[in-house]
């Protein structure tokens, strides 16, 4: 199973950014897909998840200005807004769930977000 994130880039501070998600390899819906991300010199950080059943989770410093969703399949969003130069990471997708070979729990090389004040 392969997964691959599109939609980082360079944006000023207070504007938005959307990220993608898409799951390759398997014919089931994903139980469960995140997102992370990664300063550069830090440790990678949970920033938000959902599973099958559309349930959510935010860490504090996002919560009120992301969005993460997902659709009928296996592709994920992450719809930032006010971004903060605090934002600017790597941004990597990890899904888990069944494929044909068994259990799944797969990441993303990661998509780079910059923000400029």
């Amino acid at each position: 199973v392969q997964v691959a994130e599109s939609g980082g880039g360079l944006v000023q501070a207070g504007k938005s950014l959307t990220l993608a998600c898409a799951v390759s390899g398997s014919i089931f819906r994903a139980n469960y897909m995140a997102w992370y991300r990664q300063p550069t010199g830090k440790q990678r950080e949970l920033v938000a998840e959902i599973t099958d059943g559309q349930r959510t989770n935010y860490t504090d410093s996002v919560q009120g200005r992301f969005t993460i969703s997902r659709d009928a399949r296996n592709t994920m969003y992450l719809q930032m807004t006010s971004l903060k130069p605090e934002d600017t990471a790597v941004y990597h997708c990890n899904a888990r769930g069944r494929s044909p070979r068994g259990l799944y729990d797969s990441w993303g090389p990661g998509t780079q977000v910059t923000v400029s004040s």
